[in-house]
């Protein structure tokens, strides 16, 4: 049902994002909107879907409505706004990391430099807004409002998370509850954002609005944390990442950060100096050894049961509910 669901909107969506990304006043500055379409995968090969990204955030802004109402449609303007929003921080973050690779191609700044590529980041953070007040059209003028307020907050917890993130890097080591606090603002700020959104465009009281909201934070939570399993663990064939990346960067990911409170060969290995990629597999065979890649999974379960949890006090009794524990379960699943 999910991937009939997905079939169907997809279209919509990627309109919705045409639409705001034509800007009027785009066409006066030469350049700019190819970088853009470059980025969300539209131009230069981005004919395969792969390039486009999975949608996850415009997806479930679309399912919680669907979820509350019935009706996805006029939950569109929110849906381009979260995932524009999400694709201006794609592009900072990869700058910020100097990462060379997004969806297995060059990102924008290592294609175009990055003075212009955190001008194309500037760009698609100003068009999230301009996108999400037609929802004053679709749905009304006190559903744009409250969900402004919602974006707005996100955009503080959103780059106040990468800060932490960034700023962890000059540290050797760091508790495990600093890293839940970075997290939260990083990745599940916006999914908790997402479901919110589509809970207010369909019209949902406060308090389903809340749990969805919180329902989104948990997936978010457990998202990262797959995410941080891929970036050591993965196959870089099917991320279209570097699966070496956290380990070299010195990133503070959650198996690190067990494994540095074990104190054992990991902690020495990591305190004696930064890893280069010849002393990957090695590096990354202590922190099997040591636990981690277990306690990282089981991180996972736990947070996805917490969503799953959140959901359901949302009693979204629905074709939509079932959709986003669908959707919910799935990301657990994402490719090692």
């Amino acid at each position: 049902m999910l991937n009939d669901f997905i079939r169907e909107v997809q279209p919509a969506i990627d309109a919705e994002l045409q639409f705001v990304v034509a800007h009027p006043k785009l066409g006066s500055y030469p350049g700019l909107e190819s970088i853009l379409r470059y980025h969300l995968g539209w131009e230069m090969n981005g004919e395969k879907a792969v390039d486009q990204g999975k949608r996850i955030r415009p997806l479930l802004v679309l399912l919680a409505a669907t979820a509350v109402s019935g009706s996805w449609r006029q939950a569109l303007p929110a849906a381009a706004a979260v995932e524009l929003l999400h694709n201006f921080s794609l592009i900072h973050d990869d700058i910020e990391d100097c990462g060379e690779l997004r969806r297995g191609r060059e990102t924008v700044w290592k294609k175009w430099g990055q003075a212009l590529a955190i001008n194309a980041g500037d760009t698609l953070f100003t068009l999230s807004f301009d996108a999400l007040k037609r929802l004053k059209d679709t749905v009304s003028l006190d559903a744009a409002y409250r969900s402004l307020q919602v974006l707005i907050e996100t955009c503080v917890q959103l780059t106040g998370g990468q800060h932490l993130d960034i700023s962890f890097e000059k540290e050797r080591i760091l508790s495990i509850d600093s890293y839940w606090t970075m997290i939260a603002g990083k990745t599940a700020a916006l999914l908790s954002a997402s479901l919110r959104m589509g809970a207010i465009a369909g019209g949902a009281s406060v308090d389903r609005e809340y749990h969805l909201g919180q329902f989104g934070h948990f997936l978010g939570l457990s998202f990262q944390v797959w995410d941080d399993w891929l970036g050591i663990w993965g196959n870089a064939n099917q991320t279209g990442k570097s699966a070496e990346s956290d380990l070299v960067l010195g990133k503070k990911t959650l198996p690190i950060l067990f494994a540095l409170e074990r104190g054992g060969m990991f902690a020495e290995r990591w305190l004696a100096g930064p890893i280069q990629a010849q002393d990957v597999m090695e590096v990354s065979a202590l922190l099997v050894d040591e636990g981690a890649q277990s306690f990282t999974e089981e991180q996972a379960e736990r947070l996805n049961q917490q969503a799953i949890q959140s959901l359901q006090a949302a009693k979204c009794k629905t074709d939509g509910g079932r959709l986003l524990e669908e959707l919910a379960l799935s990301l657990l699943k994402r490719n090692k």
